[in-house]
C-alpha cells in the first residue's frame, strides 16, 4: 500500500493546489455564516473526490486491474491518455494566462457565494472537488493507480483516502486560518486570495504540465515492462 500511496502522492498535492477552489473558500470566509459554509464546503468537497474514486475502483476490480503482479494493460493506456490530456489543459491555461496588468478573469457564480446556505457551499465544494476537469483527471488517475497496485478492497479504499486527505489541504488551510487567527485573519486570507487569482493559470499550467508528463512516463515504463 506504500507503494501505491507513494505514488499518488503527486497527484494529491495536484489537486490540493487548486486556487479556484481556495478563492471560493476564501470568498465564503468573510460571509456571515462563514463559520458554517467553510466546513460544509470541505465536506462536500472530500464526498465529491470520494464519488470519483469508488466509481473508479468499483469499475476497475472485475476489469482486471493487475495481470501477473503487475498493473494490466488497459491501466497504462489509461494512464497515457490521463497524461496527454493534462498536457493538453496546461497548454490551455498557459495560453489563457492573463497578460501585463490584464486582471485575471474569475468565475461568474463566484459574485453569489454572499448568499450562499450550507447546503450550496456543500453542492460547490462536491462539484469543485470531483467534477472539475483537473480534480476529476487528477482523481481517476489516482485510483486507477491504485487499482493497479494489486491491492484488496480494504487497502485500494484507504490508499484512496489518503490522496483524497491529502487534495483537501488546500481548500482546508483558508478554514484554518480563519479558525484559529481570528481578526488577523482576513488581511491574511485577502493576500491569498489575490495572489491565486493573480497566479491561476500559470500554477495551473506548471501543475498539469509535471503531473502530465509523470503520467505518461509511467505509462510508457508500464509497456516496456
Amino acid at each position: 500500500m506504500g507503494q501505491a500511496i507513494g505514488q499518488v502522492l503527486p497527484l494529491a498535492l495536484g489537486v490540493a493546489l487548486s486556487p479556484v477552489p481556495i478563492i471560493a473558500v476564501v470568498l465564503m470566509l468573510v460571509t456571515a455564516r462563514a463559520r458554517v459554509n467553510g466546513p460544509a464546503f470541505l465536506v462536500g468537497w472530500l464526498v465529491g473526490l470520494g464519488i470519483v474514486g469508488a466509481i473508479v475502483l468499483l469499475l476497475a476490480d472485475p476489469a482486471g486491474a493487475t495481470s501477473g503482479g503487475k498493473p494490466a494493460t488497459w491501466v497504462d493506456v489509461a494512464k497515457l491518455v490521463l497524461g496527454a490530456l493534462c498536457l493538453l489543459l496546461a497548454l490551455t491555461q498557459w495560453r489563457g494566462r492573463p497578460r501585463g496588468e490584464d486582471d485575471p478573469a474569475t468565475p461568474k457564480w463566484m459574485g453569489a457565494i454572499d448568499s450562499f446556505g450550507p447546503g450550496k457551499a456543500f453542492g460547490a465544494g462536491a462539484v469543485l472537488g470531483g467534477a472539475n476537469p483537473k480534480n476529476l483527471l487528477l482523481a481517476v488517475a489516482a485510483a486507477t493507480t491504485i487499482a493497479g497496485a494489486g491491492l484488496d478492497g480494504g487497502d485500494e479504499a484507504l490508499a484512496y483516502l489518503v490522496f483524497a486527505v491529502i487534495g483537501t489541504i488546500g481548500v482546508a488551510a483558508p478554514v484554518a486560518i480563519y479558525l484559529t487567527m481570528g481578526a488577523r485573519a482576513g488581511a491574511v486570507l485577502e493576500r491569498l486570495k489575490a495572489w491565486m487569482a493573480r497566479n491561476n493559470a500559470v500554477i495551473m499550467a506548471v501543475l498539469l504540465l509535471v503531473i502530465g508528463a509523470k503520467l505518461v512516463g509511467e505509462a510508457i515504463s508500464g509497456f516496456s515492462a
